[in-house]
């Protein structure tokens, strides 16, 4: 008679698995909501296992919250072969899309951790950081001079647009194309506010 048991996993791909799961249930629970019980009953495992893998509840937290970001970032990656401008707006248009198909993931992101450990909101904090550089690289392409007035006007909007996503693409349900045009006149606003600041 076959063997019919599930191949054995190596502990790195447990751990993925594992990930993977707590990144799925950010859909439907917030962070603050995906206690090691509920992981161990999705993923069909013992709580005695997940504390082997993630020692604690924050160090299983960190590790869902930056394979969500890495989603996110690796989703929003800009095609450098394209122009700045169109390049700005193919990005937005992907975020916007990338809200749309992973509302909860995205809410858990920006909204989840406002009050968690420092070290899951030094991840977020990451991602901000790296979208702010890509509004940086496309502007300085277009001439706008790199300053710290730019560097932290681009950092607020990209603060700003994570509500934005929120408030439009998750509770209102406007379609990406129409957020991206409206998020478009902010960027420019902002850049042009910037660039009236002598620092």
């Amino acid at each position: 008679m076959p063997d019919a048991r599930r191949p054995r996993l190596s502990p790195e791909e447990r751990r993925a698995q594992l990930v993977a799961t707590g990144v799925n249930l950010l859909a439907e629970h917030s962070l603050d909501e995906l206690t090691m019980d509920v992981l161990a009953r999705h993923a069909g495992v013992s709580r005695p296992l997940l504390f082997h893998y993630f020692d604690t509840r924050q160090g299983m937290h960190l590790a869902v919250v930056t394979t969500a970001r890495d989603s996110l970032l690796r989703a929003s990656e800009p095609h450098p072969e394209l122009p700045p401008r169109e390049r700005i707006r193919d990005t937005l248009l992907r975020i916007a899309e990338f809200v749309r198909d992973h509302k909860g993931t995205f809410h858990s992101l920006v909204r989840g951790v406002a009050s968690g450990d420092p070290a899951v909101r030094r991840v977020v904090d990451e991602s901000r950081e790296t979208n702010a550089e890509r509004l940086v690289e496309a502007f300085t392409e277009l001439g706008t001079p790199d300053t710290s007035a730019l560097r932290v006007a681009l950092r607020a909007w990209v603060a700003f647009t994570e509500e934005t996503l929120v408030s439009l693409v998750i509770e209102r349900e406007v379609a990406p194309a129409e957020v991206v045009r409206f998020l478009e006149g902010t960027l420019d606003g902002v850049v042009a506010a910037a660039g009236e600041l002598a620092i």
